[in-house]
């Protein structure tokens, strides 16, 4: 695991799933994810057929959101959360051992409100594609 990925978002195993920042801009972020066997959600999703879950691809690229946004975000601020997803497309079934890329996109920021897009890709090929909306949540210790 990154330090830079460690220090950038709240995310812990078994919830983070990012490996790797690849290149970042100040308005974008390519990130991967290889998705081993023995990940807990293959387990249930389906045992003898396994596929990520589309909500995991999900997360997966609004994790990558997040990294891009640790940048606006002042230590003991807050951390992102999701707030809205809309036109999500499933276009290719994710296996295990198989490598994705989240290409995420800020189009715009209102205030603490932040819109993306975001396209997960696998051999080149898009697997889902969403736009999504966060916002600063403030942190809470327990």
């Amino acid at each position: 695991m990154s330090p830079e990925i460690l220090n950038s978002i709240p995310h812990r195993p078994p919830m983070l799933l990012v490996d790797e920042v690849v290149e970042q801009t100040e308005d974008a972020i390519l990130c991967r994810k290889t998705f081993q066997p023995d990940e807990f959600f293959f387990q249930g999703h389906y045992p003898t057929q396994p596929i990520v879950p589309g909500v995991i691809l999900c997360e997966s690229a609004m994790q990558a959101g997040a990294i891009l946004l640790s940048k606006f975000v002042q230590e003991g601020s807050g951390v992102p959360v999701a707030t809205r997803l809309n036109d999500v497309k499933f276009k290719k079934m994710i296996r295990p051992g198989d490598t994705v890329e989240m290409a995420v996109k800020l189009n715009e920021r209102l205030a603490d409100a932040f819109f993306m897009q975001a396209k997960v890709t696998c051999d080149g090929k898009l697997a889902v594609r969403f736009d999504f909306a966060c916002t600063m949540a403030a942190e809470t210790t327990h």
